[in-house]
């Protein structure tokens, strides 16, 4: 029998797109503490399920797919801006496809004006009027309102129009801004990327070791989750945990009881971390408590060399720090980062940043080990020392050279000049992530 927590949010996953949702109407419903209600429209909000609004409320949208990523909902939008619903409550649900902005004559703006569009403009009533008539919502800017007539158009027509207090720029900068985040995200790999439906071998808490083992045969995992009747996680086993049990012994007595685990969201990158620091082959998938799939080390490997192959559409800090920055390789094995400070990689005195100068040593470190052995690693831990300012527009040289290369670990010596003069020095420790 699934928990309350659990009957609530399959309750708001079966509401059709756009029912308004309140803590004391789940509550009444479900009969359930609103407390209980309140958590389940949180963890609803964490998952896309609703969007909610002050003085609106919470609205059930539709989920993003990874696909149409870069499109907000009306209801986003009305977040994003900081705004005011004035009319159209029912369609705040919608997903809009473009946003113009209402700076030209009037007998221009129809051919750029589609279904599903997003106009924003200020206090010209018949640019919103022609709007809505053509499908599109209106973004109303400088904190003016609309008038009785285009408030009751929008109710008609259920297209939102919203009313901020930010200037047009700054309107279109904080949604562009969005779409933008969206778009880098939608290149950064999360488990649910990787792990879909499968057929897990599991096993139940009532069970032996002999049932471990015949497992293993099947399957060929020696690390397996242990579930309850409900398939929650309740514990992982391996074969080192059992090898000197008897085989009629309970699976419980020897099962990792509090296990580490990951949930969809979590990304491939920190995982791939956990995996390394902890020493582990394998971690649980679980989503509000029940097991959904398993992530293993060998999962981890082939996305991350996917991801390494794929072009990138979103630009990150760490993308804006590197671009312009040339690799050099040393005849005796070591390599170089050569390039100017640029404005964005600057504090706020005008000289280079910290989070900046260890971008460009980590990022020098790692290339120097992939031309050394082609694995993937992560940075296990770093000590900086800073001998002197770099000012902007100077032109650095990050010179990253092996120390040690183990097996599973390994060791780089980074320094930054500027001018001839080490400006910085650095040690990283590396672990390898291994198949």
């Amino acid at each position: 029998m699934s928990t309350k927590h659990e009957q609530i949010l399959e309750y708001i996953a079966s509401l059709a797109v756009g029912s308004r949702i309140s803590v004391r109407g789940v509550a009444r419903e479900l009969q359930v503490s609103e407390g209980t209600a309140y958590r389940a429209i949180k963890e609803a909000e964490m998952q896309g399920l609703v969007s909610s609004m002050d003085r609106i409320g919470t609205v059930r949208i539709e989920r993003p797919q990874k696909k149409n990523i870069e499109r907000l909902t009306f209801a986003e939008v009305v977040n994003i801006v900081e705004g005011t619903v004035l009319g159209g409550r029912d369609g705040l649900h919608k997903t809009l496809n473009k946003f113009v902005i209402g700076a030209m004559r009037l007998e221009a703006i129809a051919r750029y004006i589609d279904p599903g569009s997003l106009m924003i403009v200020g206090n010209r009533e018949q640019v919103q009027r022609l709007s809505l008539e053509h499908g599109a919502a209106v973004l109303i800017t400088g904190g003016f309102q609309a008038s009785d007539d285009i408030v009751r158009l929008a109710n008609e027509r259920e297209l939102p129009i919203i009313s901020c207090s930010y200037d047009t720029f700054t309107t279109a900068t904080l949604i562009n801004r969005a779409i933008y985040d969206r778009l880098i995200k939608k290149d950064i790999l999360f488990v649910e990327d990787i792990v879909g439906h499968q057929e897990l071998a599991v096993l139940q808490r009532g069970q032996r070791v002999k049932d471990y083992y015949h497992l293993v045969e099947e399957t060929g995992h020696a690390r397996l989750p242990v579930v309850d009747d409900h398939d929650r996680l309740v514990g992982v086993v391996t074969a080192r945990d059992i090898a000197e049990a008897d085989p009629e012994d309970s699976i419980e007595l020897y099962m990792a009881k509090q296990p580490y685990t990951v949930t969809m969201k979590t990304t491939v990158a920190s995982a791939a971390h956990r995996m390394v620091w902890e020493g582990i082959e394998m971690l649980p998938v679980v989503q509000n408590r029940k097991l959904v799939g398993v992530l293993s080390r060998q999962d981890v490997i082939k996305a991350l060399q996917l991801m390494n192959r794929q072009p990138q559409v979103g630009e990150t800090i760490s993308d804006n720090v590197l671009r312009g920055f040339e690799e050099v390789v040393g005849e005796d094995g070591s390599l170089a980062l050569i390039g100017d400070v640029t404005p964005q990689m600057t504090g706020s005195v005008g000289t280079l940043a910290p989070g900046s100068l260890i971008t460009l040593i980590e990022h020098s470190a790692i290339l120097c080990l992939r031309r050394n052995r082609s694995v993937d690693m992560v940075v296990e831990n770093l000590t900086l020392y800073f001998l002197k300012p770099v000012s902007v527009d100077s032109r650095i040289e990050v010179r990253a050279r092996i120390l040690d290369f183990g097996r599973r670990f390994a060791k780089v010596d980074v320094e930054a000049y500027d001018g001839g003069e080490r400006a910085a020095k650095a040690l990283l420790t590396t672990q390898v992530l291994e198949r």
